[in-house]
């Protein structure tokens, strides 16, 4: 989250009222998912899954700060990820080579 914003604290509207529980937690991080960004209250606003190429859940809404001349961060970190992983086709086809 860091990278993509290029800072270690940032301020975004949140979103609403639901949050995850504090008991879920420890399953949370087990199951391979870190909690990344905190409230100044404590709450969890900020998932990410180190193990996939781009996994990032927010509790706030990156959309109220996204205009399509400056891009929300989150937003132009999904563009970019999906852009490094665009599978190109070969424009020649498979090998019809016989052996």
């Amino acid at each position: 989250m860091a990278e993509i914003y290029g800072r270690t604290e940032i301020w975004e509207r949140h979103r609403h009222r639901y949050e995850i529980n504090p008991a879920y937690f420890e399953r949370l991080e087990a199951a391979g998912l870190r909690i990344t960004g905190r409230s100044v209250d404590g709450r969890v606003e900020v998932l990410e899954s180190p193990d996939l190429p781009f996994f990032l859940g927010v509790q706030y809404h990156p959309e109220f700060l996204s205009r399509p001349e400056a891009p929300h961060p989150l937003y132009l970190a999904l563009v970019r990820a999906a852009i490094s992983r665009k599978e190109v086709p070969n424009p020649v086809g498979p090998s019809t080579a016989v052996a």
